[in-house]
């Protein structure tokens, strides 16, 4: 009798254990359909940053694909001549400050022989003019050190904004001239998608309105656009309007120039599947959802179509009422044994 049973036991614990996930019911919606228009990904700020003195680069570390961060140091010149200058300076000052000194104890001192009348008024207009001169002359060199001051810190260039560098202008040891580029710097936190709208829906258009944008070359990853720009002048051929559109990059995936799928809400409404966006996942380029059916789950494909809030109309083998997978399925495999709690979601 043991020995029937064995394989038995050793089935059961070759079997492996049911995984944790949440699921929500899939649901018949009133939806708009969609409108899928071609985009680009672009970036908004790129600048060029130059030196604003001149100077021999003795500092530079960076290549092109390097992220830095706003106030970052990108090179730094050459910077001994000037400290030099202000040395120099600063020694003038102190002399011009002891001269004035000296020059105030002697106005002082030929108003009292004015007053005596021991000194004429052109000796007494001497001492106010040698006064004033010293007085002039460290308020020029007090200048003259602040600009001074001044180029020391503009020889260390540094990063106007966060951002990669997507061009290199400099080297180590190469001299600058001022207004000479350093660096091309792009800003990677605030990419835009632009996309040319056909007439027949610019009216659909409006500041802050939600799209959903789908990049083929991330493995379909999805995400949400906001309308953040229309601009009211169509082509004069196309007829399409621009319209740029503002997404959350701040995990970096997404890189300008990249083509992207941007799905407009169009005018028709239409009664559609829709399921929680969290429960679309992509593997092998495919987009699916994993159904649980009698303690298992199923990878059935789907075409996902309009977005609604946190849900998202789609097409293939899925039925209203069928318990979608939208936490823990990322892992999961066609068969893999689940043990499922409901998680619920506003309908849009």
């Amino acid at each position: 009798m043991a020995a029937l049973l064995w394989p038995v036991g050793l089935a059961l614990a070759q079997q492996p254990p049911a995984s944790p996930v949440r699921y929500t019911e899939a649901r018949e919606h009133t939806i708009r359909g969609s409108v899928r228009l071609p985009g680009s990904v672009e970036a908004p700020t790129i600048s060029t940053v130059a030196s604003e003195v001149d100077g021999l680069v003795v500092q530079y570390s960076l290549r092109a694909g390097d992220r830095v961060k706003k106030g970052q140091m990108l090179a730094q010149l050459r910077t001994e001549n000037l400290e030099l200058q202000r040395q120099a300076s600063e020694a003038d000052l102190r002399e011009a400050e002891a001269r004035r000194g000296l020059a105030e104890r002697n106005l002082s001192r030929a108003r009292e022989l004015f007053d005596s009348q021991i000194f004429s008024q052109q000796e007494l207009d001497q001492s106010l003019y040698e006064l004033t001169a010293w007085q002039g002359r460290i308020e020029r060199l007090q200048a003259e050190i602040e600009r001074i001051a001044d180029d020391i810190a503009r020889a260390a260039i540094h990063a106007p904004f966060n951002g990669v560098i997507v061009a290199e202008h400099t080297q180590l040891g190469q001299w600058l001239g001022a207004g000479d580029p350093v660096v091309d710097l792009m800003s990677v936190d605030d990419l835009q998608v632009t996309v040319d709208v056909p007439e027949r829906y610019f009216s659909s258009l409006t500041l802050g309105r939600q799209v959903s944008l789908q990049f083929a070359a991330l493995n379909g990853w999805q995400t949400t656009g906001t309308v953040d720009k229309i601009i009211p002048q169509a082509n004069a051929e196309s007829r399409t309007f621009p319209v740029k559109l503002k997404f959350a990059n701040s995990k970096g995936r997404a890189a300008a120039g990249m083509l992207v799928d941007v799905l407009l809400p169009g005018n028709a409404a239409t009664r559609a599947t829709i399921v929680p966006k969290d429960g679309v996942v992509t593997q092998g380029g495919r987009q699916l959802v994993f159904v649980i059916e009698n303690g298992t789950v199923n990878a059935v494909p789907v075409e996902t179509g309009a977005g609604a809030g946190n849900w998202i109309e789609v097409r293939g083998d899925v039925r209203p009422g069928q318990q979608v997978v939208t936490r823990g399925n990322e892992r999961l495999f066609p068969g893999q044994p689940v043990q499922g709690q409901p998680a619920e979601y506003p309908l849009p």
